[in-house]
Formats: structure tokens, C-alpha cells, sequence
């Protein structure tokens, strides 16, 4: 061999250590109860092996993964999470889940110091949370570690078989403590990872109603939770939240804010409906007359609902006919019809300024101005009605 093929091989093999040693500093160093994503490479008699990353292949025991028939429920190539359980023998031992009647108290004492999920069936609510049959041990979760909120009712629990991590083993698997809130908000934390990378102000998601309040509902968009304030409902004003939307209701919505260090995001479902208030201008102008319901009263004025979602004010000085009046209260009431024409409209400001129908027209008695409290019949003030009664106690009936 020549000196110069000697040199190309011994670079050649120098370039392979260390390709070797950095394909095997690369791996990572498995820790017990440490979840991993693995293939599935071949399904055995008893073992199914995966690749899992690591120089040695992965195996699980095949009876986790039967069905109630006895069929395995995977294929080779599938994906599949798992947890590792220890090193030996030149295996990587991993588990999906522990539970069923096989596992025994040495197993669920190794999930409790490695953190390994087990599973159960909740049985039935007790004193303080669920009594949990978990390997045919009897174990015990709270109920505040049983969600992530508070549920309407135990209920909805009792008969479940979920997965739950063990907080404390004691006296030997006589004294054992389980979390399923651990697991929810393990895959929370996992989902919010990948949101706060992909989600942004002003897209539109979908999520699912978790609770009401008078201020607004909460929503889970998977991962995390937020508010839609009652003003990012709809367009119109809402009265009863509750008349609008329900628990366990699935809705899209925009992403208004996202204050990711104080855990704080707001929603709106207002904003993937169409603005009634683009076409306002057109659809309402100036001078043309419109049927609407007074919505509310305020001090200054009748606000008058013309559409779902655009509103018109009517102030109190057209309300009286001419004739000054206290409140909008002694002409017209909430909920009542009435016959508007459209004064003016600010489509950018949202404003619409109205005048009753008839307001201001002559009497036919005398020609005198008739006030619009005389034509729409309302009883006028406490003084107008005594005024009354004491004509007719003077004329008769």
C-alpha cells in the first residue's frame, strides 16, 4: 500500500469515528419516564419492537396495544407515543400506559418514582373526589384533580377508564393518590408550545364553550382557554348571554389579544360576521322612513334599533313634540314599535340620528302643533293625566 492510500484510508476512517461519536453524542440520554415518539418496526408474538431513535431498538409489550377481540390495533410503520421504562440486556424497554389486572404493585410503585401514566376506571364519587380502580388496587383522586375546571356535576366522570399519574404511593399500594388534571395540563403545556408559535392576532379558530358568566364566555381553543367579552358576541346588544350561546357549544372566532406571560386571551365572534354597518348608508338614508324597536332609554334620548346590529338615537328634545319633557320614558317604552325617519348618518362613527314619524305635524283642532306624545298615545306625564281627569270631573263623562 502506498503512503498516499495509506492516508486517504486512515482519513477515511478517522472521518468515520468521528461521525460515529457525534451520531452518538446526538442521541439522547433516555430518562425513566421520559415520553418518546416512536415507529413501529415489527410486530412479534409477544414483543412489538420500535425504532426510537436510538442506537438499540425499542420494545413494548404486544398485550398493550390488544384489542378486546385479541387483534392488535397497529401497524408496522404507525407512529406511536411511549414511555421508557429502563435499559438491559441491550434492550430499551418502553410502555404506552400501565394498567389492567397484569400490572402489579411493583409496576405502579415504578410509574409513581418515573412518572409514568397508569390507567383507570373511575368507580364511584366518595368523600373529597372518586374512589379509582387502578390495577385491581383501589386508589383515590380528588376532585380538584380531576380537570382542568370545575365540572357541572361528579357524574359525568363515574364509569370513564383515564389516564392519571400517581402523586403519592404509600403503605405498599394501600395508600394511593392520583392526578388526571397532571395529564390534561401536560398535553395543555404541549399544545401551548406549538400555539404560541403558530397563533397570531386577527386569525380565525374554532373552540368549544366552557362557561358563562354576565361578562362574557369563556372559550378552550385547545390548548388554551379565553374570553370572549359580551361585546364581541354579535353586532346588536346583548341581554342575555345565555339566550346567545351554550356550554359545550362549538363556535369560530378571531383572535383579538395574546398576553402569553399573564395567561390572558380575548376573543370575538362578532368579528366573523359581516359589519351591518357597511352598507348603512345605503341601506338607511337621509330622509327615508323605517319602522324600528326602542331598545333602551337613556337620559338624553330613545335609542332605536333599526337592524340587528345598527341602532339609531332619537333625542329627547323630538321626542316631546315641541313640548319639554323630563325623561324619553313619559313619550315612548322599551320594547315598543316605532315609525322613524333618518335624520343623518355617520356610517364611520356609527351614528344614526333620528326623529319620529308625525313629530312636530299641525292638529287637526285648531291648528295647533300636535306633540308626538299625543300621537303615539302614550299617557304623557303625571300632570297631563290629573289635568285630564280633573276636565272630565268638570264636564262629565
Amino acid at each position: 500500500m502506498s503512503s498516499t492510500e495509506k492516508d486517504v484510508e486512515e482519513t477515511e476512517e478517522e472521518s468515520f469515528a468521528e461521525l460515529f461519536a457525534k451520531s452518538a453524542s446526538s442521541m439522547e440520554r433516555l430518562e425513566p419516564g421520559q415520553k418518546v415518539e416512536a415507529v413501529i418496526l415489527s410486530i412479534g408474538t409477544d414483543w412489538i419492537f420500535l425504532d426510537v431513535g436510538q442506537k438499540g431498538e425499542g420494545v413494548l409489550e404486544k398485550k398493550e396495544l390488544l384489542a378486546a377481540d385479541g387483534t392488535v390495533n397497529v401497524r408496522e410503520g404507525d407512529p406511536i407515543g411511549v414511555y421508557f421504562l429502563s435499559a438491559g440486556g441491550g434492550e430499551l424497554r418502553f410502555t404506552t400506559r400501565m394498567g389492567g389486572a397484569g400490572v402489579g404493585q411493583a409496576q405502579l410503585e415504578e410509574a409513581f418514582r418515573s412518572a409514568i401514566p397508569v390507567e383507570g376506571r373511575v368507580e364511584k364519587e366518595v368523600k373529597g373526589g372518586f374512589e379509582v380502580r387502578v390495577a385491581g388496587s383501589r386508589a383515590f383522586c380528588p376532585f380538584s384533580q380531576m380537570g382542568l375546571r370545575r365540572t357541572e356535576g361528579p357524574e359525568e366522570w363515574i364509569g370513564q377508564t383515564l389516564p392519571f399519574r400517581i402523586s403519592r404511593y404509600d403503605e405498599n399500594g394501600r395508600n394511593i393518590v392520583l392526578s388526571h388534571r397532571a395529564i390534561l395540563e401536560e398535553e395543555q403545556r404541549r399544545q401551548q408550545a406549538i400555539l404560541r408559535e403558530t397563533l397570531k392576532v386577527g386569525m380565525t379558530v374554532r373552540g368549544t364553550i366552557t362557561s358563562l358568566r354576565d361578562f362574557g364566555a369563556f372559550i378552550d381553543i385547545g390548548g388554551i382557554e379565553g374570553l370572549i367579552p359580551i361585546s364581541e358576541i354579535a353586532w346588536g346588544r346583548i341581554e342575555e348571554i345565555r339566550n346567545e350561546l351554550t356550554v359545550g357549544q362549538e363556535v369560530a372566532v378571531v383572535v383579538m389579544s395574546l398576553n402569553w406571560e399573564n395567561n390572558r386571551f380575548s376573543f370575538s365572534i362578532k368579528e366573523t360576521l359581516a359589519d351591518p354597518w357597511r352598507g348603512a348608508a345605503a341601506q338607511f338614508p337621509e330622509g327615508s322612513s323605517h319602522t324600528g324597536r326602542v331598545a333602551r332609554l337613556a337620559p338624553f334620548g330613545a335609542f332605536v334599533t333599526l337592524e340587528e346590529g345598527v341602532e339609531g338615537l332619537v333625542h329627547i328634545s323630538k321626542l316631546g313634540g315641541g313640548r319639554r319633557i323630563a325623561h324619553p320614558r313619559e313619550a315612548v317604552r322599551e320594547g315598543q314599535q316605532l315609525e322613524v325617519k333618518i335624520e343623518s348618518v355617520d356610517a364611520e362613527k356609527r351614528r344614526i340620528s333620528l326623529v319620529p314619524v308625525g313629530a312636530g305635524e299641525k292638529s287637526p283642532e285648531g291648528g295647533k302643533e300636535r306633540s308626538f306624545v299625543e300621537r303615539s298615545g302614550s299617557m304623557g306625564t303625571l300632570g297631563d293625566l290629573l289635568t285630564s281627569r280633573s276636565k272630565r270631573g268638570k264636564g262629565g263623562r
